[in-house]
């Protein structure tokens, strides 16, 4: 195994691909995951890392949606969420290059 951080930290960017074409957030880490879970040092973990953060944020997406019914607090939720997908993946990925491990807010582990 080879320890490769400017992978880690495209993973970790490929998560605002988003932003330029309108979805991928979860799949192109995934694809990059799952890819190189056995070839690069720490691309397990980091991977399962971001891929439970995105099934978190669809998850909270959707419960945000009736929440919108109840004074617009689904719009303030999608504000947060929408600002927490950015600005984390981006500190992530720093860590990633520094070659700490990353964090995620509100992220439940659907894959351990």
């Amino acid at each position: 195994m080879k320890e490769d951080r400017q992978l880690l930290v495209l993973t970790h960017l490929s998560q605002l691909v988003t932003l330029i074409i309108g979805f991928g957030s979860l799949i192109l880490p995934l694809i990059l995951w799952l890819t190189q879970k056995d070839k690069v040092y720490q691309m397990d973990a980091h991977g399962k890392t971001i891929v439970n953060f995105q099934l978190s944020l669809v998850v909270l997406y959707i419960v945000c949606v009736p929440l919108i019914l109840l004074f617009g607090l689904g719009l303030l939720g999608w504000l947060v969420l929408g600002l927490i997908s950015v600005i984390y993946p981006i500190i992530n990925a720093i860590k990633a290059n520094n070659g700490e491990n990353p964090t995620y807010p509100f992220s439940y582990n659907f894959i351990n």
